[in-house]
């Protein structure tokens, strides 16, 4: 049964609401397209900065997801939509929101042959038609390692593949579900042998009962792998049956992390304790992709 955590949360994670104009702008768009967000989904601890700001990472395929990863707040059940005009409505809302970087993820669909990837691909092309200066991102399942899906995603050309390797191995079967470690490496080490110069990408959370040096051992299996970007953020437990917290890091402790991991030669390390996978994804792009034309 979960406990209580171990220690108060710190000063360091209060987090600064912000619900001006263009919050409620993005937020009443959002419901007139019937579009789902991973800002709220999975309650994000940044979704008023960056609804504030006008940058938001859409979830398609649903809001209901066929795992149940013990640090998740998004639904999981059995799904029921699968809605093939979803594409149109994500290009047309990022038009909308003259974004310069759009970010594109999904609940997980198991029930799916594909795994979703054809939305994916669709999403992609369908933003590239409205917007063709826009960057797209799209943050990926495992697709259960089926390489025909990745391809389907690849063949798009997004400009960025990532896919979230979420904890260090030894934690990685008690943190997911389903999803395994060296399945994800494998994905993102799939993702370069097909489609060298999009750049890759992935995340951690900590402090769900890691050791520092697994730590760094996950960054040398990605880079391993040449993936190019890492993303590290403080765990938050998102309600009393998820997974505790077992510490908070420091922001200088996150500082160091951000070293060693561009030590090891990432091209963008995002290190902070509020830091989640997309969190200023449009200023992540233009370091992976220079050295990747």
């Amino acid at each position: 049964m979960p406990t209580k955590p171990l220690e108060r949360k710190p000063e360091w994670l209060k987090i600064k609401l912000t619900t001006g104009e263009n919050f409620k702008e993005l937020k009443s768009m959002m419901r007139s397209k019937t579009l789902h967000t991973v800002c709220e989904e999975a309650k994000c601890p940044n979704i008023h900065e960056c609804w504030a700001n006008r940058t938001a990472t859409f979830m398609i395929l649903g809001d209901i997801c066929t795992r149940a990863c013990r640090f998740c707040a998004v639904k999981t059940g059995l799904p029921t939509e699968l809605d093939l005009q979803e594409p149109e409505r994500v290009a047309d809302a990022a038009l909308q929101m003259g974004l310069r970087h759009c970010v594109v993820t999904s609940v997980a669909r198991d029930d799916l042959e594909d795994g979703g990837a054809l939305i994916f691909a669709e999403t992609i092309k369908a933003i590239r038609r409205k917007m063709p200066l826009c960057t797209v991102e799209v943050l990926i399942p495992d697709f259960l390692g089926r390489e025909a899906s990745l391809v389907t995603v690849l063949e798009a050309k997004p400009d960025i593949l990532n896919h979230n390797i979420e904890t260090v191995e030894r934690m990685s079967d008690r943190v997911r579900s389903k999803a395994k470690y060296r399945r994800s490496l494998e994905l993102l080490e799939r993702s370069k042998r097909i489609a060298p110069n999009i750049p890759t990408k992935s995340s951690i959370m900590i402090g769900v009962g890691e050791e520092w040096d697994e730590l760094l051992q996950t960054m040398d299996d990605l880079r391993a792998i040449d993936c190019d970007i890492m993303t590290i953020g403080q765990y938050l437990q998102p309600s009393p049956t998820h997974l505790d917290v077992k510490k908070y890091y420091t922001p200088e402790q996150f500082a160091v992390l951000k070293e060693e991991g561009m030590k090891r030669g990432f091209k963008h390390v995002e290190s902070g304790p509020m830091v989640r996978s997309s969190y200023h994804a449009h200023e992540q792009v233009q370091s992976a992709t220079a050295t990747n034309v």
